[in-house]
């Protein structure tokens, strides 16, 4: 699943390893094994951790050792620029609801796959002529997937407008 996840990258290993370390020491752990929604937990999480720059996996083995400078800001404007916590928190959930939507049902996976295609190209006469799927029912399920994930982030109480 893991070298799947990762495209064969040479990381899908250690990414696997870290992803099932973290799931067992997760304190949902057992309720999720109980469920049977384990997989789909540690499939999110090894999506989230080789996919993103800001997760715990890259900040622990991509970035150790690495010395980061700064392209050509001056002081005062890397002042300026704030790191917005809450926008990588929602994105990096957003990126777990898709990916267990994908793995939910077919009609979700219909939807999570349209909502990501249409992030990509936000027109939806494009993707109908790409994917020959009927222009309004490719603007029903990106619509659905949204109510979707907006319904999953408010479970969570992950609150972010924009």
């Amino acid at each position: 699943m893991s070298e799947k996840i990762c495209k064969g990258s040479h990381e899908s290993h250690d990414v696997a390893h870290f992803a099932i370390e973290s799931f067992m020491q997760h304190e949902r752990c057992q309720e999720l094994i109980d469920a049977g929604k384990a997989l789909n937990f540690i499939s999110g999480i090894i999506h989230r951790s080789f996919h993103s720059s800001t997760s715990q996996y890259h900040t622990l083995y991509r970035q150790k050792g690495r010395v980061h400078g700064f392209s050509s800001y001056s002081q005062i404007e890397r002042q300026d620029i704030e790191y917005n916590h809450d926008k990588d928190i929602a994105i990096e959930a957003i990126q777990g609801i898709l990916e267990d939507m994908k793995a939910d049902s077919i009609e979700l996976w219909f939807r999570s796959t349209l909502f990501e295609m249409w992030i990509d190209t936000p027109n939806f006469s494009e993707l109908s002529r790409k994917t020959g799927i009927p222009r309004t029912s490719i603007s029903k399920a990106v619509e659905e997937a949204r109510e979707w994930i907006q319904h999953k982030l408010k479970i969570n109480n992950i609150n972010y407008d924009e």
